[in-house]
This record gives C-alpha cells, structure tokens and sequence, in this order.
C-alpha cells in the first residue's frame, strides 16, 4: 500500500531527519491481551501503544509528553526491547531491534540504558552503590577489575557524589542522591541513547531543579541522545529540543520544542498547555482556561476515527469517522507535524 503524502513529507529516507536519526521508530504498537474465564480467552486488547512514527535525533532531546496512562513509559519500555512490540519496528544506529536475538540485544544494550522514575525501587537494596554502579560494567566485560573500580569512582563524581559513598547502601541516601546513582549507572557503559521515565517525578520539589540541570550538563559533557518521559511540561520545555505530544497510545502532535509550546496545533496540545501554571499572578488570571471535558477513554475500547474526538471543542462528523494522519501543516513547515482534520483552525 502507498503511504500518504503527509506521512512520506516526515519520514521519507534521504531527509535530514531520517540520516541523522539515532533511533527510528515505525508503527509501533504495543497490545495487552485480555483474558477471562477459566480457559483464559482473549477477550480483547489493550492498545498501550497504537502505531506510533517517529525518530529521535543523535544528540537531540526529545521530550514525550501526555496524560497518565497514554502509553509513554511503555513507548520507552518497547525502544529498548524491556517490552515486547506486538509489531511495527524500531532501528537504532541501523539494526532493527524487533528482530534480534537475545545475545544480538544484550550487545544492543551497552549503547542505550535507562533512568527509571522510582529510584527507591530501581537499586537493589541488598547492594551497595559501587556494585550496583558496576553491575553493567560486569555483564559487558568491560575493562579490568582494576579499572571498573576506577570508572565507578568516576561516575559517582560524574553526578555530583563522592568516591567513598560506594560502601554505602541505598538506604542510606536521599531520594535525589538515589536518582544520581541510577544516572550514574546508566552511565557506565558510555551509552549513546538514554530513555528517562519520570526521572524528577518521585523527588521532592526542591530536588528535581537539580536533577534536571544534571541531565543537561551531562548531555553537553557527554554528547548523549535522550528520550525524556515526562508529564512536567515545564520541565519538558527546559530540557527537551523537539516534544512529541502523545494521546490514548498515538502521537498527536510533534515538532520543535518552541513550535509546540508557542504555536500548538493540536486541540489536546493546547489544553494541555492551558493546564500550565503560569508564575505571573495576573497572567495567570487574565487567560483563559479551557478545561477538556469528559474522560480519557479505555485503550481498551478506543474511539473510532479521531481517538480524541470524545472531548475535542473542534471535533466534526469527520473527525468521528476518519482516523488524521500525522502530517506536516504549510505553513509550519515539515518539522512541526500534526495529526487533527482541524489543524489550521486550531493554530
């Protein structure tokens, strides 16, 4: 079948987009099956993930943003192999990672690691910080013993520790000290791609400026590409270079993170934004706020045509019937892409 024209404009190979992507994701879709009964049939699907399009770009940050529950950490679960696709494919550095093997991923691996949201949870209590920082150094055989003692003490300087706290244990930091030994971890083996779940999300308010400014200066230090999951749009807007806008497992709306922030597209983009608080008191009390109306529908049981035809102020007879495709508008340009039968009345 021939793609669509609007979907060609974003993905077409030879594009500046295409031969400097890191990581290429095409119609991946991430189904739940569920079971009842005592035979355990399949009843039904949940589609987490429902056909998404997109690359991330070597050195780039990409930020993935949207409600709970829309499909976000299992998107970043699914680029590194931790979950399954149901189909669809994700290439990073030119190897197709739906069809490797196990020892093919476990190689794959040393060049992409994740920050996971909860650093409570994420370190093994049981270790102490030196080992579970050299844990990766030790399934990838790097180095002598010698020098993954050496790389340990550096990471921990790396992200802002000291070298004596690797006797120590996890209980005994703070929850933003924790978040630095999970960076510092995924650090170790000199990764090119980092996925960060909620990396600010579990820390105190006071903590999470000084997480994010890490990130960012590791970055620059480093020359790492991340993909930030985040529902901080604040903190999205800080960090990120390009912001995908995801909805009940789809991605509505991307491009440039100021093309995003400052001219939305997207219905849902800019209710999302209107949710924002603004810090200038009466900025903040002259806008308008436009709440959505009704409730995040089942991925269970999405919607037909438009998934976010239910609560759009802009939805038509169309938009009930037709699924948009993701596509560029004029006169944004083929980096700012869009997925809403009624873009331009939008923007």
């Amino acid at each position: 079948m021939t793609e669509p024209a609007e979907r060609r404009a974003v993905t077409e190979p030879g594009s500046d987009a295409v031969t400097r992507a890191l990581v290429r994701v095409r119609d991946l879709r991430v189904h739940f099956h569920v079971r009842q009964g005592l035979l355990r049939r399949q009843v039904g699907a949940v589609r987490a993930v429902d056909g998404l399009t997109f690359e991330t770009l070597e050195g780039e940050t990409l930020g993935l943003v949207g409600e709970s529950g829309c499909g976000k950490s299992t998107t970043g679960r699914a680029l590194l192999q931790l979950q399954q696709a149901t189909s669809g494919t994700v290439t990073f550095q030119g190897d197709n990672l739906t069809e490797m093997n196990a020892s093919g991923l476990r190689t794959a691996r040393r060049h992409m690691q994740m920050i996971f949201q909860d650093p409570y949870s994420s370190l093994n209590p049981r270790h102490t910080v030196g080992r579970i920082i050299r844990e990766p150094l030790d399934i990838h055989s790097m180095g002598t013993a010698t020098e993954r003692t050496t790389r340990v003490d550096e990471l921990l300087d790396l992200v802002g520790l000291d070298a004596s706290h690797a006797a120590r244990y996890p209980h005994e930091f703070s929850g933003g000290q924790r978040q630095r030994v999970g960076i510092a971890r995924a650090l170790a083996t000199s990764p090119r791609l980092i996925v960060a779940d909620e990396p600010i999300s579990a820390l105190d308010v006071s903590i999470q400026a000084q997480v994010v400014n890490l990130l960012s200066d590791l970055k620059r230090e480093l020359g790492l590409t991340y993909l930030v999951i985040a529902h901080d749009l604040s903190m999205v807007r800080h960090i990120s270079d390009r912001v995908a806008v995801m909805y009940l497992g789809r991605i509505v709306e991307l491009g440039s993170r100021d093309d995003v922030f400052d001219r939305p597209l997207h219905p849902y983009t800019r209710a999302l934004l209107a949710a924002m608080p603004i810090a200038d008191p009466e900025r903040e009390a002259a806008r308008a706020h436009t709440p959505l109306q009704g409730d995040v529908p089942s991925p269970a049981d999405p919607p037909a045509g438009c998934h976010f035809h239910p609560r759009c102020p802009l939805a038509t007879e169309i938009c009930r019937r037709e699924d948009p495709i993701l596509g560029a508008v004029d006169e944004d340009g083929p980096s700012h892409v869009v997925a809403c039968h009624h873009a331009t009345e939008a923007h």
